[in-house]
């Protein structure tokens, strides 16, 4: 019975996960990436969320640079780091 709170504690730290990190590098990457980061993201955040993806930061491109600009803007980054900078920007 000792070991019974050490035992809930490293049970309780095998079942919490480190946020996705968004991947950029490929088109099918980033698809993937982006809908298990966006369930990292409380609901009422998923707005938001969807809406920086469709404002990238400095999007002065062309439409068919629109998908690589995305893909870089938000590489490396969590779900929860794309939402306060949308909302750093007036987003959401």
């Amino acid at each position: 019975m000792k070991f019974a709170p050490i035992v809930l504690a490293a049970l309780a730290m095998a079942c919490s996960k480190a946020p996705t990190l968004i991947d950029g590098s490929s088109a099918e990457t980033f698809a993937q990436t982006i809908e298990e980061a966006r369930r990292d993201l409380p609901i009422k955040d998923r707005l938001t969320f969807d809406a920086a993806l469709h404002n990238p930061v400095g999007r002065r491109f062309s439409a068919g640079d629109l998908d690589e600009a995305i893909r870089q803007s938000y590489h490396g980054m969590t779900a929860a780091q794309v939402v306060a900078d949308a909302r750093a920007r007036g987003i959401g």
